[in-house]
């Protein structure tokens, strides 16, 4: 026993957690090691072994995080159903003509994807393989089209429906579909603004990628009825929601109805019967890889967060925050920079799970607004998935660009540290994004604030 007091108790194990967590031990496992011996330092082994044995069951019972694992089947249902292709070709069409094209039609049909898809990692896998071949075939700098892919994925962690906001909700007892529906436009102009620089960057050096051209307006128009879907997709389930003929998790569930029906049309369609079954086990597998990934952090991180309920650290943070004698923007901007900081050592869910308990009361008490502050923070952990040493939508386009191959049989592989050279220029506009954000709050709230 150490005999501290309980806030020093509290500090302790942060310290110790973060030990664990940069030695290289899972989130999940040092958050639950940490929180047991912090439970039994302060409150015995009863307490501890009843809250350990209690926390896995009455944190993931709760119907509002039912909706995750429908999310993340929706978007690996689009996959196989071959819904991604179609919408990067229709980008490919449409937007092709500008300086970039290729890669602008890129972040569009990330963008679109991520509309049906709750899982960045995800978004970047199946873009590798779609968007990589292509543009590397047109002549495309190797770096622009790996940077493009990397963090296009991010979009699928703030352009609803995401998991991450879903957690965000929970973590805070904020409604999840204020969350999803204040996401909307902060994606889009996270969108724009990645759009905007690679034409930028492609009116500057236009060998980094030239437009391609050719495509009349009948081949253009064709390419409609194959993206409908997606549009029918995101329309049930932001209509339900806005509206409130359904929660959150019904409007998933009847999204992946939709998705799944379109899955089995296309495989009659393309007379692949056969392999139907094959591919939606893989899809129950891959949601269920990514959901118990999910919920197993959930479990380690809520034990940690009840310990530092008992050591009482949130409220010690939020009380000091708040007689700080600083504006509150600057104090937000130092809570932003810290989570930039984390982001280079840990995954954005963890951090999230971890941080959100002691940072949050001081975000309130600041008077910032909650759905304001989940989408900012969630677009730091956007950059996080794309910010070294982690990075992990850039070890998700390496990985996956080591199997890829021209019509010749040649690699296409783009080594890990070009795809990191890659992402510099979204840095910079991820972080230009965030100052849109923070000085334009309105276009966070105004979509939750029309909902009542």
């Amino acid at each position: 026993m150490l005999g501290l007091d309980p806030f020093n108790t509290g500090i302790v194990a942060v310290v110790f957690l973060i030990v664990l967590v940069v030695l290289g031990v899972r989130v999940f496992v040092a958050a639950a090691l940490t929180g047991f011996l912090g439970l039994l330092e302060l409150r015995g082994w009863n307490v501890a072994a009843a809250l350990s044995g209690t926390i896995p069951h009455s944190k993931t019972i709760t119907y509002p995080l039912s909706v995750l694992p429908l999310f993340i089947l929706i978007g690996f249902l689009a996959f196989y159903a071959g819904l991604t292709g179609k919408l990067f070709e229709a980008a490919r069409r449409w937007a092709g003509w500008v300086p970039g094209g290729l890669a602008v039609a890129t972040v569009f049909a990330t963008a679109g994807f991520a509309a049906v898809s709750g899982a960045s990692t995800a978004t970047a896998a199946v873009f590798s393989r779609v968007a990589i071949p292509d543009m590397l075939k047109n002549g495309y700098d190797r770096r622009l089209a790996a940077g493009v892919v990397a963090a296009g994925g991010t979009l699928a962690s703030l352009i609803p429906p995401s998991a991450i906001l879903v957690i965000y909700a929970i973590i805070v007892e904020e409604s999840v579909g204020k969350l999803l529906l204040g996401g909307f436009l902060p994606g889009l102009v996270s969108a724009l603004i990645y759009a905007a620089l690679i034409v930028g960057m492609c009116l500057w050096k236009p060998q980094l990628g030239r437009p391609i051209s050719g495509f009349t307006l009948r081949e253009k128009l064709a390419t409609v009825p194959g993206v409908l879907p997606i549009f029918a997709v995101v329309l049930v389930i932001f209509g339900a929601i806005y509206t409130g003929k359904a929660t959150p998790t019904e409007a998933a569930a009847l999204g992946a109805a939709i998705v799944f029906a379109i899955y089995v049309f296309e495989a009659f369609r393309q007379k692949a019967v056969g392999e139907m079954g094959g591919r939606l086990k893989e899809a129950l597998l891959e949601t269920a890889k990514l959901t118990a990934m999910i919920f197993t952090l959930i479990w380690g991180v809520f034990l940690f967060v009840r310990f530092l309920g008992f050591a009482g650290l949130p409220a010690s943070f939020a009380g000091w925050v708040t007689t700080l004698d600083l504006p509150p923007i600057v104090i937000m901007i130092c809570i932003l920079l810290a989570y930039a900081v984390l982001g280079m050592f840990m995954d954005a869910i963890g951090m999230l799970i971890l941080t959100l308990p002691v940072v949050f009361p001081a975000v309130e008490a600041l008077g910032y607004h909650p759905v304001w502050f989940g989408i900012i923070v969630v677009k730091m952990a956007e950059i996080c998935l794309i910010t070294p040493p982690i990075g992990l939508n850039c070890f998700v386009v390496a990985g996956v660009s080591r199997d890829l191959r021209d019509a010749e049989g040649r690699s296409l592989e783009v080594p890990l540290q070009d795809v990191f050279r890659g992402i510099g220029p979204f840095f910079v506009a991820d972080v230009a994004t965030v100052a849109v954000l923070l000085a334009f709050p309105g276009i966070v709230l105004w979509l939750p604030g029309l909902m009542g």
